[in-house]
């Protein structure tokens, strides 16, 4: 299941949805999703140190531009017959200072918090970020910018979201489309079917604004429901521009939520998402993962005047919440949230509640989870779908199309009766007593498996095994 994120945030603000994956038939599709198993099932391709994935989505960030504020009034606008646009937007500060960047930034480095920060290039029509910035100055703009790059990386992804996340951009001109309708507002562009060129160029167009500001990027961001209508040509395009752009190897981008969490292999002709031998895999250099998130945004909602819901992520003993639902299921548990709803417009009430689910969830499930970039998952799935592994009786062959830190294999003891002690050793992989210990160049021997991780290397390689 996938929805338009702005719709349903605006169906959870009244109450109409409250939490994805809930219920019965949620829990039916986190019940059936299995950790994906490799084409050898004499070894399996486990979650990264065998750990879960975290990571932390956050949209509607730029420099300095409290986006919820100049947002407002471009919606309701286009509109007008929507309560939820009609708030005292003039009383909201005009910026989400660089001072609340700085303590949010370094709490997430110190908590080991990883994930996507979007950076919108024009924001909601107010400057762009690779020239000038009307309201500040030149020096406040490179500085905020600088703060992005020595403070945000590396421990987030950078990505557009889209060129204002407001007003349609008509590239001829550079300037926003006269017309306030939808159908040129980005978050239900394009209302028409568009070719995937023009598609790919008005996201290269967003991209090279990111570029311009010395900022690294390997895929973006949908505002809302952009590309609603043209969901097939969208990855496309995401992978002709990002690797136009950038020159990215494998660009990933955001746009659902959904129940199940599993990133998912698209872009490439064939059977989507089926595993495939190498040397079928001729057109693996289109491949774009499309990442998920499996929350909806519980904490200070896109303008930042909702009250925080944490207990929604997970209440205070991490023992119930939808963070808990996916941990416990062992899919990516990827949360959402909108930058304006950390700041609160100044009471950072998001923020705090945010803290309190990061510490919950350390302190319940540090051993079995790991803060990742949504490209290092979409990496690591790219691999673990794509890498033809293959167990012989001395070694483990691999054939990688990517690059892969932390992947992790499992294989299984002796298969003869009461000989669990026999079991295949791994020269090289320095030995660790727990699972939880696991790091790459490291090995666990349980009492019927052998745990492998390696940063596994692009092309072929091979494991060398002994026999204890």
């Amino acid at each position: 299941m996938n929805r338009n994120r702005r719709e349903f945030l605006n169906a959870s603000a009244l109450g109409v949805a409250s939490c994805i994956g809930t219920g019965p038939t949620g829990n039916r599709a986190l019940g059936q999703e299995q950790v994906q198993q490799p084409k050898n099932a004499a070894v399996t391709v486990e979650l990264p140190r065998g750990r879960v994935p975290l990571s932390f989505i956050i949209d509607d960030s730029t420099c300095l531009v409290n986006m919820g504020k100049f947002c407002m009034p471009q919606f309701a606008a286009t509109y007008p017959e929507r309560a939820s646009y009609h708030k005292p937007w003039q009383d909201w500060p005009d910026e989400i200072p660089d001072s609340f960047v700085r303590e949010f930034g370094q709490w997430c480095a110190e908590h080991g918090v990883k994930g996507k920060y979007s950076v919108v290039p024009y924001p909601a029509c107010v400057g762009w970020l690779d020239r000038t910035l009307p309201g500040w100055s030149q020096k406040q703009l490179q500085d905020s910018l600088k703060l992005v790059r020595d403070l945000m990386l590396p421990n987030w992804d950078i990505h557009p979201e889209m060129i204002t996340h407001t007003r349609v951009i008509d590239l001829k001109t550079g300037r926003p489309f006269q017309d306030y309708s939808p159908a040129h507002m980005e978050n239900s562009y394009p209302q028409e079917d568009v070719s995937v060129d023009y598609l790919a160029s008005y996201l290269a167009y967003a991209l090279q604004i990111v570029k311009n500001c010395d900022l690294p990027c390997e895929g973006i961001t949908t505002p809302g429901g952009f590309g609603n209508r043209v969901k097939a040509k969208l990855p496309v395009a995401v992978g002709e521009a990002v690797r136009d752009v950038y020159g990215c190897e494998l660009p990933h981008y955001f746009k659902y939520l959904e129940d199940a969490t599993w990133p998912k292999m698209e872009g490439v002709s064939g059977k989507q998402g089926g595993r495939r031998a190498i040397a079928e895999d001729q057109d693996l250099y289109n491949l774009v993962v499309n990442v998920p998130a499996g929350t909806g945004d519980w904490f200070g909602g896109w303008d930042g005047v909702l009250e925080p819901q944490a207990e929604k992520y997970c209440d205070q003993a991490a023992a119930s919440g939808r963070m808990v639902e996916l941990i416990e299921a062992k899919q990516p548990a990827v949360m959402l949230c909108h930058w304006p709803g950390m700041y609160c417009n100044g009471s950072k009430s998001g923020f705090r509640a945010f803290q309190s689910v990061v510490q919950a969830l350390a302190n319940r499930f540090g051993d079995q989870t790991q803060w990742m970039k949504i490209s290092e998952i979409a990496r690591y799935w790219a691999a673990k779908e794509y890498t033809r592994v293959r167990l012989f009786e001395k070694r483990i062959e691999l054939e990688a199309p990517f690059a892969c830190p932390q992947f992790t294999l499992r294989l299984p003891g002796s298969q003869k009766a009461n000989q669990a002690s026999k079991r295949q050793k791994v020269p090289g992989f320095k030995q660790v007593s727990t699972l939880a210990s696991l790091l790459p160049g490291y090995v666990f021997y349980s009492e019927l498996e052998t745990w492998l991780c390696l940063d596994l290397a692009k092309g072929s390689s091979q494991i060398e095994l002994g026999q204890s």
